[in-house]
């Protein structure tokens, strides 16, 4: 008598495993950690510290619109043109860019396109497969956090993800400062009490991997100019020339703009207390 033809074993667990399901604060890296974590979720929220998501924030504080695009897209032009806004450059180009020392100093700032490899793309993917879509760095992470505690159902799925930068191949590099950005927002959650988390109370709703990313930010806080100074993107930015930008994406909680992409744009939306 012939065996049983054997099933593939765990396919039904490991798919929820790796979409970290039943928690309701989850973490993963990149475009494939946010086709597996933002599914079913009620926001996703891309950290980009170095340096979309702190250029976004930067922007939204001077009351401008801030339009992801994909990177390198040929119609990057033409789609600032039809929106009547202005085209992001790379950084040494000059002018605006993906600097955020170029957009607050600025003389004229109202709508931008700002195309990224990482952040920006990561968005303008998710803009139609997640409701709401947030941009988080250091500089608005609580304010983030106190938003989506106070507008979202206590029981909402939120989906974090650290955007990373790229090896020249293209595959996902790992950036410590993502990591970083997304535990400060995570913490920022936790503190606001969403998932019913209060210290010591076991952590109610937060993937292990979502509490290991506070974990981090925890302790690089003491020291976070140096830490993302000394990082590899950070010292990547500053042998550039781009110290200043180090600077700006370190200046922790100093925004209250609250990014949230609605119709295409993140538009200046102040957090609710």
């Amino acid at each position: 008598m012939n065996a049983p033809r054997s099933t593939p074993r765990h396919t039904h667990s490991a798919n929820a495993a790796h979409r970290q399901l039943p928690f309701e604060v989850r973490f993963d890296w990149g475009l494939n950690g946010a086709r597996t974590v933002a599914p079913g979720a009620d926001i996703a929220v891309v950290v980009d510290v170095l340096s979309f998501g702190t250029c976004v924030s930067v922007a939204l504080d001077r009351n401008a619109e801030v339009f992801p695009f994909p990177w390198r897209d040929t119609g990057a032009e033409d789609f600032a043109a039809h929106h009547h806004a202005q085209l992001a450059g790379p950084r040494n180009g000059g002018g605006l860019s993906l600097s955020p020392a170029s957009l607050r100093s600025a003389e004229s700032l109202e709508r931008i396109v700002l195309p990224s490899p990482n952040g920006s793309e990561l968005c303008h993917r998710l803009a139609g497969d997640v409701p709401l879509v947030a941009a988080v760095c250091l500089r608005n992470a609580a304010a983030t956090a106190d938003w989506v505690a106070a507008n979202l159902p206590g029981d909402a799925v939120v989906a974090v993800v650290a955007a990373g930068e790229r090896w020249q191949d293209g595959t996902l590099r790992a950036a410590v400062e993502d990591q970083i950005g997304a535990g400060a927002f995570i913490a920022g959650l936790a503190a606001a009490g969403k998932g019913g988390y209060e210290a010591g109370d076991g952590r109610h709703g937060y993937a292990p991997e979502a509490e290991a990313a506070m974990a981090v930010f925890e302790a690089a806080e003491p020291r976070l100019r140096e830490v993302l100074l000394r990082c590899s993107s950070g010292r990547e930015l500053t042998g550039a020339g781009y110290a200043e930008d180090v600077d700006v994406a370190a200046e922790l909680d100093d925004s209250g703009s609250v990014a949230i992409l609605r119709d295409g744009a993140f538009r200046p939306l102040q957090p609710s207390r």
